[in-house]
């Protein structure tokens, strides 16, 4: 029994190693190149540097699992700070991994319906061009007016780049190529948060009317809580394909600001 036990935990631990492994090289070849190719570089960075503590939280708990090095210690002093540290990385783990299901489960859920409006979140662009998950809000955006021919795009986002191009006049441009009208657009391009994002957009339309949300699967859960904020009564949600080579730090980004919120 205890033989299999210890065979149980090696390879849950393994696994817990290898994938948080994965998620550091993720976090760290992200984001710094986008700290090298955005705008809002010390956003970024501070960022950065929370994601990088939250991955060695998660290293040090995968590495316990697998070995239990903590408890192996000799001296009864040492047994003591061992386990007190152990609780402590269990407990931040907790937090980290409680808050990534939260973000995970909102990407499943897709309550998109007809309404006179979708919002369509930007998102920070690399050296002046959309990343993969942009453009994916784009065609997301692209196949709901299809279904919806009579709605109107609300595109946000600032942030200019050094051409002066903004979030918002970048996803208007490609829409445009995509066989849009631009009557059927509004831009809102002076947002540099989802804050302001959904603060912007209550006064340029009825916030208590329906609204389709567009925006990331992981960004999902946090944009529609911040609308609601924001005065929208009603959000259904439409969430748009994540790149899965930038997802754990995006998730974790969402993280971040989403144990910000609670701690405020």
């Amino acid at each position: 029994m205890e033989e299999n036990k210890g065979t149980v935990r090696r390879i849950v631990g393994d696994v817990l190693i290898a994938l948080m492994v994965f998620l550091t090289i993720d976090v760290v070849v992200v984001m710094l190149r986008k700290i090298n190719s955005v705008v809002l570089k010390d956003t970024y960075r501070s960022i950065f540097r929370y994601e990088i503590v939250m991955c060695i939280v998660l290293i040090l708990f995968a590495l316990d699992v697998r070995f239990g090095f903590w408890t192996k210690l000799k001296w009864k002093a040492t047994k003591v700070v061992g386990w007190v540290l152990r609780c402590l990385v269990i407990a931040l783990s907790a937090v980290i991994l409680y808050f990534s299901a939260r973000v995970i489960c909102g990407m499943v859920i897709n309550t998109s319906g007809d309404a006179k409006y979708a919002l369509v979140l930007g998102m920070a662009l690399e050296n002046g061009e959309p990343t993969k998950d942009l453009l994916s809000r784009i065609e997301t955006a692209k196949i709901f007016l299809d279904k919806h021919p009579d709605a109107t795009l609300i595109l946000t986002g600032g942030n200019p780049d050094e051409s002066g191009r903004t979030e918002a006049a970048v996803m208007r441009e490609l829409l445009v190529e995509r066989g849009v009208s631009e009557k059927q657009m509004i831009l809102e391009d002076q947002a540099e948060t989802t804050k302001d994002n959904f603060a912007n957009a209550a006064k340029l339309v009825d916030p208590s009317s329906p609204i389709v949300l567009i925006t990331s699967n992981y960004h999902v859960d946090r944009a529609v809580t911040t609308a609601k904020k924001a005065g929208f009564k009603k959000v259904m949600r439409l969430p748009a394909p994540a790149d899965f080579l930038t997802f754990g730090s995006n998730m974790l980004w969402e993280v971040i600001l989403d144990v910000n919120e609670m701690t405020k």
